[in-house]
């Protein structure tokens, strides 16, 4: 009778640390989903910085070039950055006051996350 005690005694610490390998594996999973979902996110803001830094860039190099390119839509070309899933579009209104206005509206998607950002921002003609 000693033996078949001894066994059931062992068969219930082998289901107990089953169910808290189980418990664990839940809390790890938990934090692991928590940290990629805020690395997406991080991941999405610098993509964001890094396309409405291009959209600047190019309407300063841009806008001296003349008319063409003042009140019209222009959707720019971003496969270089090798960002998937990402959209960038200018607006350049007409100078007023040596200024000009640039509207830069992005799109950037990242697993089940999407940011977009759409900002005004005024370049000074020279």
């Amino acid at each position: 009778m000693a033996g078949l005690r001894k066994k059931g005694f062992v068969l219930m610490l082998v289901i107990i640390a089953m169910s808290l390998v189980g418990v664990i594996m839940l809390v790890l999973t938990s934090g692991a989903n928590t940290m990629l979902f805020q690395s997406d996110t991080a991941y999405l803001r610098a993509i964001e910085r890094n396309l409405t830094a291009s959209g600047l860039a190019w309407a300063k190099q841009n806008i001296h070039n003349g008319t063409e390119t003042f009140n019209r839509t222009i959707i720019l070309d971003i496969a270089d950055m090798n960002v998937r899933n990402a959209t960038l579009t200018l607006t350049v209104s007409t100078p007023v006051d040596d200024r000009v206005e640039v509207q830069i509206v992005t799109s950037c998607t990242r697993g089940r996350q999407t940011r977009q950002n759409a900002d005004k921002y005024q370049i000074k003609l020279q």
